[in-house]
């Protein structure tokens, strides 16, 4: 049977038409999926986002684990709420999942994991503790269990301040990708300025029990409650993986467009996959593709191209670009710029290989040279 977050009450509220998601009961949407999307590119939108895995991990050992662990190098976080984006590898080099790490001191870190592949994060973290002195421990469920909302948007941030005033000194100061515990209900917030949509906003996390009630202090600031379609489409429009789709264990980050994410400037520092990669033969990259003709692109659509056939990972219809979009792996060699074709239904539609990165701030990247 499906788990809940501690918001579904709020979503059946809301006449949210409710969906299996990696073993959750989550909303795909609230009536319109493309209002949904364009509230979000055009003013504020929020996501339950519960589903995910908060874990913390804290000990002596911490920061010399984590380096360990992720091919993304923690020593490069200093300041306290500081955030790194890295992958969980395999001894193959192999993608196990993505996942965000918040800093707060040299032995207490904060990991959130997707929610389909938290199970399986977390056994393998755990068979790599030994030697280590440290505790992880899941905050989805438990004693004190944590809820998880994203509001995103141009008026998210200033939205989000308007239901909760006391954040405004802290929130409105927040950089890019740093997150600050702000004391709310008696309950210290953890305020992100991290996001999934190509859009400014923040993600809070707070007592799952206060969950609701932020939810409704939300809505009464204008914010628009959105469910995993426009998600999805937000994050296929700003360039962003989805793991089980874009990644997987039969892929490295580098077939995935995430060699910045593996740090190699310290030589002496060892990762699990490291090695791995150093031998890995790299046959394909992760590309966008616009579509030039009528159709719309889907996932293991198949590309072909004059160096050899291609994939997509991820497709759909852009409600900004008003066109058909999608992230693909094709061979290496096929430049951005040229034309290629999608077999659907048994025809070859023409496609532009572009960056894998389309809409950011709610303005389209195809315009700019610098996308071709």
């Amino acid at each position: 049977m499906p788990q809940r977050t501690p918001l579904y009450a709020a979503h059946l509220a809301a006449h949210a038409r409710m969906v299996d998601f990696a073993g959750w009961e989550m909303p795909i949407n609230y009536g319109s999926q493309i209002e949904e999307h364009h509230a979000v590119r055009q003013d504020a939108g929020m996501f339950d986002v519960s589903h995910m895995c908060a874990l913390d991990l804290v000990g002596p050992d911490a920061t010399s684990w984590l380096r360990r662990l992720l091919a993304n190098d923690v020593a490069r976080l200093t300041q306290s709420g500081k955030a790194l984006y890295s992958c969980l590898l395999d001894e193959a080099g192999g993608v196990i999942d993505d996942l965000i790490v918040y800093f707060f001191t040299a032995t207490h870190y904060r990991i959130v994991v997707n929610a389909g592949t938290a199970h399986k994060d977390i056994a393998w973290m755990r068979t790599h503790l030994a030697g280590f002195d440290v505790e992880l421990n899941e905050r989805r469920d438990g004693a004190h269990p944590l809820a998880m909302i994203a509001v995103q948007g141009p008026a998210a941030r200033e939205r989000f301040c308007t239901a909760f005033p006391a954040t405004r000194s802290a929130a409105m100061q927040l950089a890019p990708f740093q997150a600050v515990e702000c004391p709310i209900n008696a309950s210290a917030w953890m305020i992100a300025r991290t996001g999934y949509t190509g859009e400014d906003g923040f993600e809070i996390t707070l007592p799952a029990a206060q969950a609701e009630a932020a939810w409704q202090a939300l809505l009464a600031a204008g914010v628009k409650p959105c469910g995993l379609g426009a998600r999805d489409t937000l994050r296929l429009e700003a360039g962003m993986n989805l793991y089980g789709q874009d990644m997987d264990e039969t892929v490295s980050p580098y077939e995935a467009g995430l060699r910045w994410t593996v740090d190699l400037r310290d030589a002496a520092r060892e990762f699990i996959g490291k090695s791995a990669l150093a031998t890995r033969r790299v046959e394909q990259q992760f590309v966008g593709l616009l579509l030039l003709e009528r159709g719309v692109l889907r996932a293991h659509q198949k590309v072909l191209t004059a160096q050899g056939a291609g994939e997509i990972t991820s497709g759909s219809f852009s409600p900004t670009l008003n066109q058909s979009i999608a992230l693909a792996r094709l061979p290496v060699g096929v430049a951005i710029g040229s034309e290629v074709e999608v077999e659907i239904r048994d025809k070859r539609l023409k496609a532009r290989v572009v960056k894998p990165l389309f809409v950011r701030h709610g303005k389209s990247l195809l315009a700019s040279p610098s996308s071709l």
